[in-house]
């Protein structure tokens, strides 16, 4: 279903220590505008100090964490920042746009997480497990004692699905103050007749804030009475994302079809955003374009591309190209959803090296909402929309044509009715 290429150019190292050495952070031998290492260091050294006895105070943004490895057995826990102040914005992506790469990734890795291994199916009596949940469906910031079996250790983890975080420890003993709940997630949490998606799509539908419903449908407070279970940050981020996107688009393709060619374009974060919308019924296609020394291509000689799409009936794979195709499918569904339109979109993210670290799928979505609300271009042919989309992007037309399915589709459908 779509076009695809190996997004890495060898399995070298990205940074050999030769040139790590040589370099020392000074000459950026590795090609990026910036060091990684040195990014990482300096956030991990602001709470350094503040994270060096196996105790600890904070405020909690509030953040939850519910890792992956070992399903159904999992690490569990809250993110807390060992500071006082307004943390809120620490674990609200929807905040961030506009904000550099280094100061969100200082604010991510200031956060420390708890970790306590337990399985995702509510055992009976689990006050940690309880304690998640609660944190999740807090409408303020919990204030958080926790002591650790040993002084937090540096994890750096660093995932394109999940926001970065920094150090992270073993709960030996944890109290926390929860407040109040923000009532509509509560709501949802004693109705335990509601499945996760109509969970889901009400939240949305009443404003709450994708990352926060994400947040809480990790923790498994949404569904049919006792089968619900814990779900992976990882996993929830696209669930939710897909579940939102996918409700919009029931209703968006009976909306009326655009008429013109639009064009919307953003830069943010040394990626470069275009989005094409064409007069046609619903299809959809997320392409990228890592420049070499950029995160996902980081050894590479040469830029690589990947692609992944869907006609109008959608489709039944998960996508090639990841959770950044359902997080830019939501923020398009919404623009349709507000102007009552439906059409064929292309989204073209060319990603340069001063990309230099993955930050989550946040970024794509965020981004593409953020590229939508700004004025397009309106275009009379698909000649003219393309011709302007040449001098946005540093990538040649023939290139990205070459890796369109949708627009290979478009034009063969032109072609014919000229006919």
């Amino acid at each position: 279903m779509a076009a695809s290429e190996d997004i890495f150019a060898s399995s070298d190292s990205p940074y050999s220590v030769s040139i790590c050495v040589r370099c020392r952070g000074t000459k950026m031998l590795c090609g990026k505008q910036s060091c990684p290492i040195l990014v990482k260091y300096f956030a991990d050294n602001r709470v350094k100090r503040l994270t060096s006895s196996s105790e600890m105070d904070g405020l909690s943004p509030p953040g939850v964490f519910i890792g992956r490895y070992g399903y159904p057995r999992v690490d569990i826990g809250p993110f807390i920042a060992p500071c006082e102040g307004n943390t809120e914005i620490m674990d609200t992506p929807e905040m961030w746009v506009g904000k550099g790469l280094e100061e969100i990734t200082q604010m991510r890795f200031s956060l420390v997480r708890g970790k306590h291994r337990v399985r995702v199916d509510r055992p009976d009596g689990d006050r940690i497990y309880d304690l998640v949940q609660e944190i999740s469906m807090s409408r303020t910031m919990p204030e958080v004692e926790v002591k650790f079996s040993r002084s937090p250790g540096v994890t750096f983890a660093l995932d394109d699905s999940v926001q970065p975080f920094g150090r992270s420890g073993r709960i030996e003993r944890i109290m926390a103050s929860t407040g109040r709940f923000d009532h509509k997630l509560e709501k949802a949490f004693f109705d335990t007749d509601l499945n996760a998606r109509g969970a889901v799509e009400y939240l949305y539908d009443s404003d709450v804030k994708v990352s926060a419903i994400q947040r809480a449908f990790s923790t498994g407070v949404f569904g049919i009475g006792k089968k619900r279970k814990m779900v992976p940050t990882r996993w929830s981020i696209t669930a939710v994302d897909d579940m939102i996107g996918k409700a919009m688009l029931r209703e968006n393709r009976y909306n009326d079809i655009l008429w013109d060619y639009r064009v919307y374009s953003y830069n943010a974060l040394d990626n470069r955003w275009v989005i094409l919308m064409l007069p046609t019924a619903w299809r959809y296609e997320l392409i990228e374009a890592w420049y070499p020394n950029t995160t996902w291509n980081p050894t590479g000689k040469q830029i690589w591309m990947i692609s992944s799409h869907e006609f109008f009936s959608g489709r039944s794979e998960y996508a090639e190209i990841g959770g950044c195709y359902y997080a830019a499918r939501l923020a398009v569904n919404e623009l349709f959803r507000r102007e009552g339109i439906q059409a064929g979109v292309v989204i073209m993210r060319e990603s340069h090296p001063g990309y230099i670290m993955p930050i989550g799928v946040w970024n794509v979505r965020e981004h593409v909402r953020e590229t939508l609300r700004t004025q397009p271009r309106s275009f009379e042919s698909l000649a003219g929309a393309v011709s302007f989309i040449s001098t946005v992007l540093d990538i040649p037309q023939e290139r990205w044509l070459s890796h369109s399915s949708i627009l290979k589709n478009f034009r063969d459908q032109l072609t014919l009715d000229q006919f």
